[in-house]
């Protein structure tokens, strides 16, 4: 079948995916008799698009699932995507504000029934562009963090860690976001680092003797305060422990309390406690039974406990209480001081830490066994700088608050008994109306559970777990994870012990992290700053096999990587140098019988053919290794390198004298055969990189039906029978290959247009091996004609006295003849340039005034030009010597 005349990925890359999903050769078989190679999707909230960051990490996936589909495994890459209860939620909430009306308006139901029509019109947008991609995922088995599956084993796991002990109801400081109206966990709290103050505020003494100074970054608090604590052993207010002081503005009497987790050396030395408002301070309050007084609302306003400040927003009532505490003298003075502030990870609102009672998990016992699996190496990180990151949050780890003040989601399944005498809480699979210790009506939970709490679970529950399913059973453990190092504590951590404490099993082998793409100047991408490149656009301009080699060239696992448009044009030039060797094969093939089965005579080889083949059984080797090893950068560098360079620019030019002879020689069919069995390979190893391109080739090579697709191919395998049967041929070739580049070298350094035809001499001690060669030689050198003569120095030949120029290799010298007189008149100008050059360059150089003042990077500069020019002087001068 012919190829279009130009690579153009529009013609063809939908209408391959479509054939591919059509055909069903994504789906994975439960029953397969293959061993088993699963990856789930980190999957991406309903609420995204596709951005650089997911092409990334599912550009990895998609390589991984292809090269082992390709190997033999029984592959099932799963999809799906999470419920993002906060994103979601405010999404909904923004329409109903734009009608005018609030959750509270329209109720539970009807919000929830908003929330999924929004889900069915909009969630499934990132699925689509995930296609475009060419995610070879197993889309019938796509799942949604609240399809019945998972949330059936979300209530399980919150009914059993609530029987074990491990899930409890209590009041701890927990991160409140005012703008969401909801926890956030640890890690959901972003700390950046703030330009604020602190404020040395004066606490009188109830005895009147005296007073005890603090220091404290949110004054608003003191409204909060039950107590003032130092340090046990520090000898400046050891006399006061036990004392009371008057609480400034408020007028409460709070007593001074000794406690080691005061820090003498910071600050006075003597620190307000606030127990509701600070989780230090909430430890402090444990330990010396101190009550706890919230003053702020869910608004993050001060409340009816803050007396006169009570209406307040919080910056409002630190700007009052200030004032007033100025006004009373009790300000002793403002300091500056920089320190972290919390802030929402998704509104960006600073977070307000306040005692709240909710469900926690119990995360010491759960962690040490995750904590180990990657300790002793039973769960891998790629690259393994990230096991210090993970071990260092699991040693300390904090108990999990798991629940969040919204609607959509995971409800928890807790009722409470609505009988203030009785109270009890229930913990049910079931609804529960009345309760069965008092018969009073009972009432569930409104709130749901955190996002991560059931995402903890998808490498099982999307498998069909608690039950025993063919899925679950073929393909759990999971085999890879490929996900951000960002979200390593949010995820990866928690599958990690949800799979262990629930299964019994790690949830997957290895984990890889992709690093993060960031704009050209090295920033990080974000909507808010403008800087984002769309991964749908890129795809329209240049296919998506572009993207995905722009993605992965030069690229490691864990490392961030810079967009660039240049990188793109080369990818793209890389698909349109392969479409166009491919065609080029194609148009010199005689499609006989022996060729479509490409048998390969060894002693009809060539040495270039020799060369090729041993050099791709290298390649084959090379890649399959590095795959297995996750570095798939270099992997498809090395697939470039080949293409590019050893078939496109070295092997097909050097065939083409043999193609292109009237006689249908075996030489010239030899050729042809090798030709093919390369680019077949080739286009192998290269499909889970570019399976686009590789797969429209593929389908137009003699003997591909169209029912045949590259990804049901076997994946080459390297033979090493062939590293001895193509060595002495790759020996050869190679110092034919180092002459040629060494003749091409010489070519630009004596500035010889591509066009200008010039004779050369090649003096060498392997006469038989140039000559035999010499036509290809001459065609990728530009020589008009090749003269092969014995010897290695041709120095002295009385045929090179009139000039001439060589290049030098261990097994030749080539020289170029030129008119001596005109190449000696062309160096002696290039010389009196360059060295008015270094002229310029050591008159700056020996200034030492100029050496003192001048920047480094400009002296660094200047040094560097010199010993360029020194470089090139020496070059012209050596060449003057052998005219």
């Amino acid at each position: 079948m012919e190829m279009e005349k130009n690579y153009n990925p529009k013609s063809f890359e939908d209408r391959i995916y479509k054939r591919w999903e059509n055909a069903g050769l994504f789906k994975a078989d439960a029953r397969s008799d293959k061993p088993p190679y699963s990856i789930v999707i980190p999957p991406p909230n309903i609420t995204g698009q596709l951005h650089m960051g997911h092409a990334l990490n599912l550009t990895y996936q998609d390589i991984l699932i292809r090269f082992r589909r390709m190997q033999g495994f029984e592959t099932l890459w799963l999809p799906g995507t999470d419920h993002a209860s906060i994103a979601t939620e405010a999404k909904v909430v923004e329409a109903l504000k734009a009608e005018g009306k609030s959750k509270g308006d329209v109720g539970r139901e009807a919000f929830l029934e908003r929330t999924w029509q929004w889900r069915d019109e909009y969630g499934g947008r990132i699925v689509r562009q995930m296609r475009r991609l060419g995610a070879s995922c197993d889309w019938e088995r796509e799942r949604f963090t609240l399809d019945e599956g998972c949330s059936r084993a979300v209530q399980k796991v919150f009914i059993d860690l609530y029987n074990q002990g491990k899930i409890y109801h209590g009041e701890r400081i927990i991160n409140w976001c005012p703008v969401c109206k909801t926890s956030i966990s640890d890690i959901e709290c972003e700390y950046e680092e703030k330009e604020g103050h602190f404020w040395h505020i004066k606490y009188l003494l109830e005895d009147g003797s005296g007073f005890i100074e603090i220091a404290t970054t949110r004054p608003e608090t003191l409204l909060g305060d039950t107590a003032v604590a130092v340090h046990p052993e520090d000898s400046r207010y050891k006399h006061l422990v036990g004392k009371n002081v008057i609480l400034p503005l408020v007028n409460r009497k709070i007593p001074i309390v000794a406690d080691t987790y005061v820090d003498r050396e910071f600050g006075t030395g003597a620190v307000k406690i606030t127990p509701a408002h600070d989780p230090n301070d909430f430890e402090v309050g444990q330990r010396h039974n101190l009550p706890r007084i919230l003053v702020l609302d869910e608004g993050a306003v001060v409340n009816e406990n803050g007396g006169v400040y009570a209406g307040l927003s919080r910056y409002d009532a630190r700007e009052k209480i200030v004032a007033d505490l100025k006004a009373a003298g009790l300000l002793v003075k403002i300091a500056a001081h920089s320190h972290n502030v919390g802030h929402c990870q998704r509104c960006h609102t600073v977070v307000e830490p306040m005692a709240s009672r909710q469900w926690f998990v119990r995360m010491e016992e759960l962690a040490k066994p995750a904590n180990e699996a990657v300790k002793s190496g039973e769960i891998k990180m790629i690259p393994p700088r990230f096991i210090n990151s993970y071990t260092a949050w699991m040693d300390n780890v904090r108990d999990w608050c798991v629940s969040r003040q919204l609607w959509w989601g995971h409800r928890i399944p807790a009722y409470y008994c609505q009988n203030a005498a009785c109270s009890a809480e229930i913990i049910s699979d079931t609804p529960v109306t009345v309760c069965p210790h008092c018969g009073a009506e009972a009432k569930q939970d409104e709130d749901t559970l955190d996002t991560w709490f059931s995402s903890a679970l998808w490498p099982f529950s999307t498998l069909g777990w608690p039950e025993e399913t063919d899925d679950y059973k073929k393909f759990y453990p999971t085999s890879t994870l490929v996900t951000a190092a960002d979200i390593i504590f949010f995820w990866v951590a928690r599958m990690i012990f949800s799979g262990l404490a629930y299964t019994g099993k790690a949830p997957f082998d290895t984990v890889m992290f992709n690093g993060i793409v960031r704009d050209a100047d090295g920033k990080k991408m974000s909507k808010s700053s403008g800087n984002g490149v769309d991964p749908l656009e890129i795809i329209d301009k240049y296919g998506a096999d572009a993207l995905r080699l722009m993605l992965l060239l030069g690229n490691a696992p864990g490392n961030d990587m810079r967009w660039s448009e240049e990188k793109i044009l080369a990818s793209r030039n890389f698909a349109n140098k392969l479409w166009n060797a491919a065609r080029f094969v194609l148009m010199n093939l005689d499609l006989s019988d022996d060729l479509k089965r490409g048998e390969i005579l060894t002693e009809s080889l060539s040495a270039e053919d020799r060369w090729i083949l041993g050099t791709l059984d290298n390649l084959v080797a090379d890649v399959t290794r590095l795959m297995e090893q996750f570095e798939l950068g270099v992997a498809v560098g090395k697939i470039y390198d080949f293409l590019w360079n050893d078939y496109c620019d070295w092997y097909i030019e050097l065939v083409k004298p043999r193609l292109f002879t009237q006689a249908e020689t075996a030489d010239k069919q030899t050729a042809r055969v090798v030709l093919l069995r390369v680019l077949q390979t080739a286009l192998k190893l290269l499909h889970p990189f570019m399976p686009f391109i590789t797969e429209e080739i593929f389908s137009k090579l003699p003997g591909v039906s169209q029912n045949i697709s590259i990804m049901t191919e076997k994946f080459p395998t390297a033979n090493p029978e062939n590293a001895a049967k193509y060595e002495k041929g790759r020996a050869d070739f190679a110092k034919i290959a180092e002459a040629i580049a060494a003749t091409r070298s010489l070519r630009q350094e004596l500035k010889i247009s591509q066009t200008e035809k010039v004779e050369m001499t090649i003096f060498t001690t392997e006469p038989e091996l140039f000559d035999k060669h010499s036509l290809q030689f001459a065609k990728l050198t530009g020589a008009s004609g090749v003269l092969v003569k014995t010897g290695k120095d041709g120095a002295e030949n009385d045929a090179l006295k009139s000039g001439g120029a060589a290049a030098i290799t261990d097994t030749a010298q080539i020289y170029i003849l030129r008119d001596a007189l005109d190449e000696r008149a062309r160096l002696e100008k290039e010389r009196t340039a360059v060295q008015k050059d270094l002229d310029f360059l050591n008159k700056q150089l020996e200034n030492s005034d100029f050496i003192a003042k001048a920047p480094a990077a400009k002296v660094d500069s200047l040094r560097a030009k010199k010993a360029s020019a020194d470089e090139k002087m020496a070059k012209i001068l050596k060449s003057l010597k052998q005219l």
